[in-house]
C-alpha cells in the first residue's frame, strides 16, 4: 500500500514524511500529542538532505493553513454533531470547541505537512538514492 501512495503528495501531508524522497518523518518524536515535541523537526531529512526550514520563520505560513484546517474540522464536528447526532446548537458549539482542543496538535501538525508541500515536489530519483 505504501507504493502505491508514494510520490502524491497526499501521502507526505498525512504521514508527515519529506516531502521530497517521502523516506522519513520531518519530526523528531512521531507522536503529535507529546506536546512538548509536537512541532520539533529535523533540521534535514538524511536521506535525501533536504533542509525543511527553507528560511527563518518559515512556518508562519503554516498558520493560515491551519485556519483552514481548523474550519474544516470545526464544519465536520458541527455536522456529525448537529445533524447526525441531533444536539442542540448550544451542544454543537461545544462539541467544536472539544473537537479543536482535542485535535490541535494534529491540526498544527497538518498545516505545516500542508504548508511544505506547496514549496516541495516528490523526486523519484532522490527517493531511489541509497544513503
Amino acid at each position: 500500500m505504501k507504493k502505491l501512495l508514494q510520490g502524491n503528495p497526499l501521502y507526505s501531508i498525512f504521514t508527515g514524511s519529506c516531502p521530497v524522497c517521502q523516506r522519513e518523518s520531518m519530526y523528531v518524536e512521531s507522536n503529535p500529542y507529546k506536546l512538548s515535541d509536537t512541532l520539533k523537526m529535523h533540521e534535514r531529512c538524511s536521506h535525501c538532505d533536504t533542509k525543511y526550514k527553507i528560511e527563518p520563520s518559515f512556518f508562519y505560513g503554516a498558520m493560515y493553513v491551519s485556519y483552514a484546517v481548523g474550519i474544516a474540522f470545526a464544519v465536520a464536528a458541527f455536522i456529525i454533531s448537529y445533524y447526525f447526532l441531533g444536539s442542540s446548537l448550544v451542544t454543537a458549539f461545544v462539541a467544536i470547541i472539544g473537537t479543536l482542543f482535542v485535535f490541535a496538535p494534529i491540526i498544527m501538525r497538518l498545516s505545516r505537512n500542508i504548508w511544505i508541500n506547496f514549496f516541495f515536489d516528490y523526486d523519484a530519483q532522490k527517493a531511489k538514492k541509497t544513503s
